[in-house]
């Protein structure tokens, strides 16, 4: 038991180092749960988003990247554009 339990913390520690850059941006037009759903969709298919949160309360998106990688602002903004929202990229 003992060692599953440091196993898992090691592989745990792991994969938070091997974690890369996060970005938040704010989403206008997010009202709903529906809204949020389709946005983390959209994001998850990018090949380097590695994780998508999104705050349908403070109507942002915090996207982690895959390591080495990231989103253009053109490339998000026109993903959120096609899901019929806009973009502001000084959310914190």
């Amino acid at each position: 038991m003992k060692f599953t339990i440091a196993l898992l913390t090691i592989l745990f520690s792991l994969s938070v180092f091997a974690a890369g850059e996060t970005e938040t941006v704010g989403v206008k037009g997010m009202v709903c749960s529906f809204c949020a759903q389709g946005i983390t969709k959209k994001f998850k298919e990018q090949p380097e988003v590695a994780n998508v949160e999104v705050s349908l309360q403070d109507k942002k998106v915090k996207l982690t990247y895959q390591e080495g990688k990231k989103l253009s602002h053109d490339k998000i903004e026109s993903l959120l554009k096609e899901s019929g929202y806009e973009v502001s990229f000084d959310a914190k």
